[in-house]
């Protein structure tokens, strides 16, 4: 019963011997030499038989010899997170940075960690800023803004080409903070401030332009739409005139045929003298309104005289026109009778 009573004491003691903080790639607090230890997960022990490397203790259950072997290092499986401290790095166009990041890094070979590097952090972390200040070095700086994510792969793969022989593998790095000289910081400020002044003036310009070109349209649809609207107007009132002449001339017609009727009619010629002694005397009642010269008749009270004249010329061209139709009737008569003959 005394056996596994002093095995529990020896456990925790071991137990709390190991746990002490963690520095990165360095040994940590190392367990107590006893004949049992109990290794944790994602933990490698590097045990050495004499002062030389003799294996190393997988997580789980181990037994060693107290004397004869001792754990010398203990290294841990974990990814491990470490800060880069800021440093200057100076671009290919000469312009100085303080850059700083996190390096994130994990030991895939506990034997080449412990035996082949001393101080496995100190190293890795300088691998970065050396690493880092390198690449700075082969861009500008406008190309240090853009190709963030390329310039953290590119450190990477040359951190995991130095650290290889280390046993340790970096599997990422992000640039954290980047400060700039204070006139570079002020001229790259200025430098927005005249794109975006820019972008204005542009933006402002092409609206200016847009709305000439819409008034301009505007116009030209108002000047279209108004010589449309002229011309229709023109054509409107030219129908309407011509309408208004034939319908003048129709109405002149039928009544000219109407006289001519009534004339022929018993007492036409008593009506006809009526309506021309009206004119005569509706005439005379107009002279001297419109303008101070007035041609007057021999005798302007004589209206009897004037309408006997009036149907004595009206008489007149009657008789002509009725001897002008005859002429014609005879004339057409007359070469049909005439005969074609052939033997003449």
């Amino acid at each position: 019963m005394s056996i596994p009573r002093n095995l529990r004491f020896l456990q925790r003691k071991v137990i709390l011997t190991q746990w002490g903080q963690n520095a990165a790639f360095s040994s940590r607090s190392l367990p107590m030499n006893t004949v049992i230890l109990f290794v944790p997960q994602q933990e490698a022990w590097v045990v050495e038989r004499f002062g030389k490397f003799n294996r190393i203790l997988e997580p789980g259950l181990n037994f060693i010899f107290p004397i004869v072997d001792k754990v010398k290092y203990v290294q841990s499986l974990k990814e491990v997170a470490s800060e880069v401290p800021e440093q200057a790095a100076v671009t290919s166009d000469n312009v100085t940075l303080g850059l700083d990041g996190v390096l994130y890094t994990k030991v895939f070979d506990p034997y080449k960690c412990s035996y082949n590097v001393e101080n496995a952090e100190f190293a890795i972390k300088k691998m970065a800023q050396t690493t880092m200040r390198s690449e700075i070095g082969k861009i500008t700086l406008d190309t240090v803004f853009r190709e963030r994510e390329t310039l953290n792969v590119n450190i990477v793969d040359a951190i995991n080409k130095a650290s290889e022989p280390w046993g340790i593998s970096c599997l990422r790095y992000e640039i954290r903070d980047m400060t700039l000289p204070l006139r570079i910081n002020e001229a790259m400020q200025m430098q927005v401030e005249a794109e975006r002044k820019k972008r204005a003036s542009i933006l402002e310009s092409e609206g200016i332009r847009e709305a000439d070109i819409n008034v301009a349209e505007g116009k030209k649809r108002a000047k279209i739409l108004n010589s449309e609207a002229f011309q229709t107007e023109q054509i409107n009132i030219a129908n309407g005139e011509a309408r208004a002449i034939q319908l003048m001339a129709e109405a002149k017609a039928k009544a000219v045929t109407q006289v001519a009727e009534a004339i022929g009619q018993q007492n036409g010629m008593n009506a006809v003298g009526y309506s021309i002694a009206e004119q005569y005397v509706d005439a005379f009642g107009k002279l001297a309104k419109t303008n101070n010269t007035m041609i007057l008749p021999a005798n302007p009270g004589d209206v009897g005289g004037m309408v006997a004249q009036a149907m004595t010329v009206y008489k007149n061209l009657s008789n002509l026109e009725q001897i002008k139709s005859e002429t014609a009737g005879s004339t057409k008569k007359h070469t049909q009778n005439i005969t074609f003959d052939p033997e003449s």
